[in-house]
């Protein structure tokens, strides 16, 4: 059984940051590409970043460009997603996904899911 779950989410002021975590498990981490996305109230659930299987390439929207940072450690199947310069417009519940390869971008290529974090950035 698959589970992914997320954590390091919360209340921040804008400018602040947050260092998002997602622990899986019941995969072969290592062979999965993994990804991070947002849905804000309203809104659909947007890519943020992903990263393919030995972190070497990494690929984000180009709003978090030059902000955020996604990483991972295989050894302990683990993906993070480290959040810098906070705005109000990053507020949203974040999840990570996995998927084995196809477009990172499409959230409907992704085979698991986590149940996300609630980040929010007060102005």
């Amino acid at each position: 059984q698959v589970q992914m779950v997320e954590s390091g989410g919360g209340l921040v002021q804008a400018g602040g940051s947050l260092r998002l975590s997602c622990a899986a498990s019941g995969l072969a981490f290592s062979n999965y590409v993994m990804g991070w996305f947002r849905q804000s109230p309203g809104k659909e659930r947007e890519f943020v970043a992903a990263i393919r299987w030995s972190g070497m390439r990494t690929y984000y929207t180009d709003s978090v460009k030059g902000r955020f940072t996604i990483s991972r450690d295989n050894a302990k199947n683990t993906v993070y997603l480290q959040m810098n310069s906070l705005n109000p417009e990053d507020t949203a519940v974040y999840y990570c996904a996995a998927q084995i390869d196809g477009t990172y971008s499409r959230r409907s290529e992704y085979h698991y899911w986590g149940q996300g974090t609630q980040v929010t950035v007060s102005s």
